[in-house]
């Protein structure tokens, strides 16, 4: 009997820890990141024409979190290279996610940093050891993914590391249309460890872009979504000096006020918000404000318009043209960009091959076919090729 007993326990516990590692993972992803609607997507004439003509640059997905291999088209989730092409993307902004409050306590308005979403998900998705208590090793970890996905996409996939990079590749797209590229960028300097030095270690693994803070406060500012809701503590400030000496762009997104107003008060470079909407069409503790969108445009940088509800106010391309109309008519079109937050466990209209109705609703907008590529991609790849090392 007590040996039934014990068999019996040992299957049950080999078929819980099968679901834990091989059904979890796959489950909550397509439980947090969805898509309204799924393709073909629908858009006028004139939008489909235009579209094919656009450099498509999305400041802001998260797609590296998951454990899903980017190089074949996903059954769930927003981006993989496939659906990337499909979309008509250039650049994919690939931001990776090293620590978040545990999902059930998340929101928008007050966090701090006692839980951590991403130790779960590290181990559950089979992550190395070292990344289950170290968030560098959580960014080193999805950066190797990155370059490892490059490596099997068949040339599909590029990885931008400079303006050289970045260039060359445009170049050869002009005879290649069917590939796509990416670069990294990083969620939170809390991805530092509490040390400085890590900059140059993460510079080396190819991150060309980070944000101070994400959901929580931390050692280098405040979070709009904090407890405190600082601003750059002396070592946020050192951080800033160093990132500027790299090349590095500093992204605002997630920042609070405090922290937005010490950033513009000592950058030198352009600053971008990878993802963000904007209050003067949907107030709320996660979008900005007048002052801070011209803060941010008096650097020559790029606020990158996101999709999701929190973000516009809506849950179609309409709503995120008239965000975006709202930030070009205040600061200049010169200055607005794509943030998505594709695969950043919210809802999203569409997937990525869906952006064709993001042209359509700029038309829709007035916006005039040469503002559609400058807010489309333009504008980003601009502030890259300049300022990337």
């Amino acid at each position: 009997m007590k040996k039934k007993i014990l068999i019996t326990f040992v299957v049950v516990l080999l078929l819980l820890t099968g679901v834990f590692f091989f059904v979890v993972p796959s489950q909550l992803e397509k439980r947090l990141n969805v898509a309204l609607n799924q393709p073909p997507y629908a858009a006028s004439e004139r939008a489909v024409e235009l579209h094919k003509k656009l450099l498509i640059t999305d400041l802001h997905a998260d797609s590296l979190l998951w454990d899903r291999d980017l190089v074949r088209r996903g059954s769930r989730g927003h981006v993989d290279v496939p659906r990337l092409i499909d979309g008509n993307v250039v650049l994919q902004a690939f931001t990776v996610v090293t620590k978040t409050p545990y999902v059930w306590k998340m929101n928008i308005e007050r966090n701090d940093d006692t839980t951590d979403n991403i130790t779960l998900l590290a181990i559950a998705q089979r992550w190395p050891t070292p990344t289950w208590s170290s968030l560098t090793q959580r960014a080193l970890y999805q950066a190797e993914k990155f370059r490892e996905t490059a490596a099997r996409s068949n040339g599909k996939l590029t990885v931008i590391k400079t303006s050289d990079d970045l260039s060359s590749y445009l170049d050869r797209r002009v005879t290649d249309p069917h590939v796509t590229a990416g670069f990294l960028g990083i969620e939170g300097a809390h991805a530092l460890d509490g040390n400085l030095d890590n900059i140059d270690v993460l510079f080396e693994a190819g991150f060309r872009m980070m944000a101070p803070t994400h959901f929580f406060d931390n050692d280098i500012g405040g979070s709009a979504h904090g407890v405190e809701k600082g601003g750059l503590t002396d070592k946020g400030k050192e951080m800033i000096r160093r990132m500027e000496a790299k090349r590095m762009i500093v992204d605002l997104a997630h920042a609070s006020t405090k922290t937005i107003d010490d950033v513009l008060a000592i950058a030198t470079r352009p600053v971008v918000v990878s993802h963000t909407g904007v209050k003067g069409t949907c107030d709320n503790q996660r979008n900005l404000s007048d002052e801070q969108l011209k803060g941010i445009a008096r650097t020559g940088g790029v606020i990158g318009i996101g999709y999701w509800d929190t973000a516009v106010c809506g849950k179609d391309a309409k709503a995120i043209a008239k965000a975006i109309r709202y930030a070009a008519d205040l600061v200049g079109v010169d200055h607005v960009g794509l943030g998505s937050d594709f695969d950043g466990a919210v809802t999203e209209p569409f997937d990525t091959s869906g952006l064709v109705q993001v042209t359509d609703a700029l038309i829709a907008e007035g916006f005039t076919d040469e503002e559609i590529g400058k807010i489309m991609g333009r504008n980003a790849l601009r502030l890259l090729i300049q300022n990337l090392p």
